[in-house]
């Protein structure tokens, strides 16, 4: 009996240290703010139900990573036919041919029933990383023969039973990656790749260095994966997540990240029908991007932060919204990473949201209407140290026509493209550049230089 109460003590004990993860709010929810627990909520919302404006978004600052030429960034958005490195005619004859025998599965477009299929020997394949020259070493062929059959006409699978060992399940998942119409990261997609390999980091003088920019790297793969097709981003997430903890017991299995890519690269991302001697000098950026791919695939399937943000605040009803570049600019970060996303004002470079009116908008004065003050108070001095000349009055008669900003501040909109000669700043060149000199000198009792200050303003 004593027993039995020490050991219930010792439960007691041993649930009050436990530390939970769960814990009840009491607070009311705002009713004006949903509640979402998926990140991405925001962005496959926005990919869904705005697909242009998500393509803008998501392109915009792809080419502000990556230098891709016009055909190039054709290529990209599909509105060219990829232009890849191809083989002779026998060989593309040859494989087409081997394609005509195609079943459900094997050598068919990728869908969502072939990936259901495919995901048993993925599923089976995790249990078994311990296995050595895992991917390397190649199954018995009429095992495998029967499995591919099983796969192809949706036969039950039970991969458990010991008919079947991983290296026949292994080199299955590559023959069907090998077998698909297009490689699982596209021949659109493949110069992308070339140019994301080339990012590298710039020394304190801003010249290239050969050191890889890894930051920008995954920023830019994550960009350029969602651009993927729904099927093939899924596959690719399914098939990394298995690489990765592949190379994770390179202790048993022999098979780092370098090895995988080997194996994987003429696979997934080489153009079909080609030959290595095709790729010519492209074959070690196609093995270590696809390297890169296996070492940091637990980053690459989410939505940079700016992306995020913007999706929110595109539904949560805000008015601007900011690029990644005016995003840093006011978390002053140097690494290009975003660390808090909240800006407390809108920035130079405000985007406007798709489909609201600019007349209904209102922007309020910002830290970024002083910077615009300071240039134009700068340049109209430069303009006022001028020589004498009919050029100088031109400019300054310019500066005349503008009216007070104060009074229409808080219903101008960002981004309204003026004509030369409209009304826009003068005031704040009146203001700014000219009382705080008039108040200086009101200040020192020199009302003789103020009205010689003003009489110059004059002429």
């Amino acid at each position: 009996m004593a027993t039995k109460n020490n050991s219930q003590n010792s439960l007691r004990l041993d649930r009050r240290e436990t530390k939970c993860s769960v814990f009840l709010c009491r607070e009311k929810p705002d009713a004006n703010q949903p509640v979402i627990f998926n990140p991405d909520f925001f962005v496959e919302r926005l990919k869904h139900e705005h697909p242009q404006t998500f393509l803008d978004l998501v392109l915009s600052n792809i080419t502000r990573l990556i230098d891709l030429p016009g055909e190039e960034f054709a290529q990209l958005t599909g509105e060219s036919e990829p232009k890849v490195p191809s083989s002779s005619g026998f060989l593309r004859s040859f494989n087409f041919r081997k394609r005509k025998e195609k079943g459900l599965i094997f050598g068919a477009p990728l869908t969502e029933e072939g990936i259901a299929q495919i995901y048993q020997l993925i599923e089976y394949l995790s249990k078994n990383l311990h296995v050595e020259g895992l991917f390397r070493v190649p199954g018995h062929s009429l095992r495998q023969a029967a499995l591919r059959e099983m796969l192809n006409t949706a036969t039950e699978i039970d991969l458990e039973t010991g008919d079947f060992h991983p290296n026949d399940a292994a080199t299955l998942l590559k023959v069907y990656l090998g077998e698909l119409p297009e490689p699982l990261l596209t021949h659109r997609h493949y110069h992308a790749h070339l140019k994301i390999g080339e990012l590298t980091c710039f020394d304190e003088k801003g010249n290239k260095t050969n050191d890889p920019d890894k930051e920008r790297q995954i920023e830019a793969f994550q960009l350029l994966f969602m651009l993927l097709p729904p099927t093939n981003r899924s596959l690719l997430k399914l098939l990394l997540d298995l690489l990765y903890h592949t190379a994770r017991s390179q202790h048993l299995n022999k098979m780092s990240a370098i090895n995988l890519a080997t194996m994987f690269a003429p696979h997934i991302i080489w153009p079909k029908n080609v030959t290595a001697s095709d790729l010519q000098g492209s074959i070690e950026k196609l093995n270590n991007g696809v390297a890169f791919l296996i070492r940091h695939s637990q980053k690459l399937f989410k939505a940079p932060v700016y992306i995020k943000e913007y999706a929110r605040l595109f539904y949560t009803g805000s008015k601007t919204l900011q690029s990644n570049d005016d995003l840093n600019l006011s978390s002053g970060s140097k690494t290009g990473s975003i660390a808090a996303i909240i800006a407390p004002s809108p920035s130079p470079s405000m985007r406007s949201i798709a489909g609201e009116s600019s007349s209904t908008r209102s922007i309020k004065p910002s830290e970024n209407q002083s910077y615009t003050e300071s240039c134009l108070r700068e340049l109209y001095m430069q303009v006022n140290s001028m020589p004498e000349s009919a050029k100088k009055k031109k400019l300054i008669r310019q500066f005349e026509k503008q009216p007070d900003p104060t009074s229409s501040a808080e219903t101008r909109t960002p981004f309204i493209k003026r004509h030369g000669r409209s009304r826009s700043a003068g005031g704040i060149i009146k203001r700014k550049a000219l009382g705080g000199q008039i108040s200086a000198a009101k200040e020192n009792g020199t009302a003789e230089s103020s009205s010689l200050f003003l009489k110059r303003w004059v002429d």
